[in-house]
């Protein structure tokens, strides 16, 4: 255990630890996973990931139980992931088996920087992969690079567990239907910067953004996937323009263990006046309840961007946790998932991988 780390304050953030590991994709093969302790890597001016986006990355999390051991959640839906995201943008998919091999061996060599379980921290997990190929036509490099580097981090948002509230804003767009929604590639990330910006300077934790071919359904909310509890019934979107959370599904399961329907479909954005419940999930903030959902529009319809706070009025708001407190099925979802990943509850599904 690395003792000269405060475990309790810990933030979302990168921070240098031992080692990464890192596997090149040359002459139509995967090399052997090799160690390194440097957190730079040299690339062409001219390498595909820089000019035309040939770049991917994950996410996932290490554990640290109350009996020692050290769990990684579902590392091999990550790696299926990556091998579609990677069909999407024509790069070299990634064996699965070598994905896995990767992730435990980064994760044993760092292994004095995964919290203690009494921290609720755990050791987060990015893996890449990027066309390193010079290329100067548009077109797919053939050679690429993987590597995985992890870093110990508190929890996402700094406050906790707590209902947060989030927001519509209709002139922004995440990702476009059959574009590249559905894969896990920075660019999605940099299209939704601008409006992020935005909605957290109005106070909102995250933007919720609708369909950009109809703006009529709800799509994602935020880097998150987005659920609805009606009734006894777990609701989340349907859409081409979504990327395939690991969280969402393993809510869908739990939630159907415990007893309740299980609906994935086009929700029109009226439909959220019908939900008891509403939350975002992903893998760095597992679930976050939403305490209400205010839509938003233009003042001036002619108004271009750069917008700012003052350019918008609140049409309606959506309001949940009434109280202030998170609902009794996001709290549930919450500690269900946490207690699995921590080694607190059985893992029946086969979700945990535990790094002898």
């Amino acid at each position: 255990m690395n003792d000269s780390i405060d475990w309790n304050n810990l933030g979302f953030q990168y921070m240098k630890t031992d080692y990464n590991v890192r596997c090149y994709y040359r002459d139509g093969k995967w090399g052997e996973i090799e160690i390194s302790s440097s957190d730079q890597i040299s690339l062409h001016m001219a390498s595909t990931c820089l000019h035309y986006g040939q770049e991917a990355f994950e996410g996932l999390k290490a554990f640290r139980g109350k009996d020692g051991k050290i769990r990684v959640f579902r590392m091999d839906e990550n790696a299926k992931r990556l091998q579609k995201t990677s069909e999407g943008i024509m790069m070299a998919k990634l064996p699965i088996e070598k994905f896995c091999e990767a992730v435990k061996k980064v994760v044993k060599l760092n292994e004095r920087f995964v919290p203690p379980y009494e921290s609720g921290c755990s050791l987060y997990i990015r893996p890449l992969l990027i066309g390193c190929s010079p290329r100067v036509g548009v077109g797919p490099s053939t050679e690429y690079l993987f590597l995985i580097f992890v870093t110990p981090c508190g929890p996402y948002f700094k406050d906790g567990f707590k209902a947060t509230p989030v927001c519509v804003i209709r002139q922004f767009d995440r990702a476009a239907p059959l574009g590249t929604g559905t894969y896990k590639v920075g660019g999605n990330y940099a299209a939704s910067l601008v409006a992020g910006d935005l909605g957290h300077t109005m106070g909102y934790s995250a933007v919720l953004y609708l369909d950009a071919k109809q703006k009529k359904y709800i799509d994602e909310c935020g880097p998150a996937n987005f659920f609805g509890i009606k009734g006894n019934t777990y609701v989340t979107p349907k859409s081409s323009s979504i990327l395939p959370s690991i969280t969402n599904k393993s809510l869908q399961q739990l939630a159907k263990d415990m007893g309740m329907q299980v609906e994935q479909r086009p929700i029109l954005e009226e439909e959220l006046a019908e939900f008891s419940e509403a939350g975002e999930c992903g893998t760095a903030a597992v679930v976050s309840p939403i305490s209400k959902v205010d839509d938003y529009d233009l003042i001036d319809p002619n108004k271009e961007h750069p917008f700012v706070p003052g350019d918008f009025k609140c049409n309606k708001t959506y309001e949940y946790c009434k109280d202030g407190k998170p609902g009794p099925v996001c709290t549930a979802f919450y500690n269900k998932l946490r207690a699995i990943q921590y080694g607190d509850e059985p893992d029946t599904h086969g979700w945990v991988t535990v790094i002898d």
